[in-house]
């Protein structure tokens, strides 16, 4: 079973890329103006790397470019971007990669989100939550980053902004305990969701590893097939820093999905591309402001037409 999410348009998207978006652009349609030549494509490569689509992206759709333009060098300068749009949208797909849910009798869903500090987690937990309280969902959170006060304190605002159930540990305490906790209560108060805050200290790998696997395990004793949801939250302004802590990540636990946060800042969008296509990992969600609603489903074909516009 899956959920299906409302869809918030287009505009939010590309409000979110007003600077970012616009400029890549502004960038391809001047350099498109230009006879096109070997220099020309050279620069098309670094103009598209260093909107973080990443190395194999940037060098395939010059490729592609080169083709089109062998075929017919009469196009003009929005067809080139046309036939970009056309090439991620084939290299990304355009289904929906929507939550996992949990059969009525087997649940609650357990979502686990995982993730450097600062990348945005606590937000994203809140976020997602807010989602499917929308939906009609009955939602717990679990502030399981004990190794932060702030964390808990920060998703304790949440909670009671949105009016959400929460389960706490004090600072310092087990984390795996606190999931332990919370799946207990989800499940004795007929929740349909619970999300799981989680550390994000990349500084000891080996205690990460261990921590992770010890609040899986705890979940899965508790729920047979939980956690049903592993997300990996990573900050859109990292760019090539956040793929590598991604490839940590993944060396410990898998990961079922991607929440590409922070795009309405200095990010420059094609992190997303790069994200998905370096990682095989699908993108579930864009985050693009502090508020609540500041997040959506993660849709090719409007983020790719709001970031080439």
């Amino acid at each position: 079973m899956v959920l299906k999410f409302f869809k918030t348009g287009y505009l939010a998207v590309k409000n979110a890329f007003s600077k970012t978006g616009s400029l890549l652009g502004n960038k391809l349609r001047n350099l498109f103006h230009n006879p096109i030549d070997e220099e020309t494509l050279e620069h098309l490569e670094e103009i598209l790397y260093e909107a973080d689509l990443g190395v194999k992206t940037a060098m395939e759709l010059t490729e592609k470019i080169k083709g089109y333009h062998k075929e017919n060098s009469a196009l003009k300068p929005n067809e080139y971007i046309d036939k970009l749009k056309e090439e991620v949208i084939g290299f990304l797909g355009t289904g929906i990669h929507e939550l996992a849910e949990a059969p009525k009798d087997k649940g609650p869903t357990v979502i686990l989100f995982i993730g450097v500090n600062g990348a945005g987690k606590t937000g994203s937990v809140a976020k997602i939550s807010h989602l499917l309280v929308k939906e009609g969902k009955k939602v717990l959170v679990a502030a399981a980053d004990t190794f932060r006060a702030g964390a808990i304190d920060q998703l304790e605002v949440w909670a009671g902004r949105l009016g959400l159930d929460i389960v706490r540990g004090k600072p310092g305490s087990d984390p795996s305990a606190v999931a332990f906790d919370a799946i207990t209560a989800g499940k004795a108060r007929g929740c349909d969701y619970i999300l799981i805050d989680t550390a994000g200290r990349l500084q000891n790998k080996t205690h990460l590893m261990q921590e992770l696997e010890k609040i899986k395990r705890t979940c899965n004793k508790v729920i047979p097939e939980a956690p049903h949801e592993i997300l990996l939250i990573l900050d859109a302004n990292t760019g090539q820093n956040g793929l590598d802590q991604a490839l940590i990540f993944r060396q410990y636990t898998p990961i079922t999905g991607l929440v590409v946060t922070k795009l309405d800042g200095t990010a420059k969008g094609g992190i997303v591309i790069g994200a998905q296509r370096e990682l095989g990992i699908p993108i579930k969600f864009i985050s693009f402001g502090e508020g609540e609603e500041d997040i959506k489903p993660f849709e090719t074909r409007e983020f790719v037409d709001a970031l080439f516009d």
